[in-house]
């Protein structure tokens, strides 16, 4: 397998989504970087930053079905986007998956098929 470019995956392998941009990206003969976020956790700058590049905001970027965001109140129109991204650092499960970093640029690969506009 050639790697022709960088690519960082930040995955949930519990995640069929995740798994199939995982699968996506080495079909198309990359081996990225795997960034299990829910074992490693976020910096909050480093989250911060992706999801600058990514074009999202922390509220765009949060997941809530199976996560704790209703009962931390971060579904309410009133709380920040600091208040989110701090939540998504203490709670990683937090942030929607997967985001994929290439030299083409940083999304959040949902669906599927928009890794493709990456390799």
């Amino acid at each position: 397998m050639t790697d022709l470019f960088p690519v960082t995956i930040y995955h949930n392998p519990k995640c069929s989504t995740s798994q199939k941009v995982l699968a996506m990206i080495r079909e198309a003969g990359h081996e990225p970087k795997v960034v299990e976020y829910l074992k490693s956790g976020w910096e909050l700058a480093t989250l911060s930053a992706l999801l600058h590049s990514a074009g999202l905001s922390p509220r765009e970027a949060m997941r809530v079905q199976g996560t704790a965001a209703e009962e931390l109140g971060l579904t309410d129109e009133g709380v920040s986007g600091q208040k989110i991204l701090e939540e998504m650092v203490v709670h990683p499960a937090l942030v929607q998956r997967p985001i994929v970093v290439t030299p083409k640029g940083v999304k959040l690969c949902r669906p599927p098929e928009v890794v493709k506009t990456l390799l």
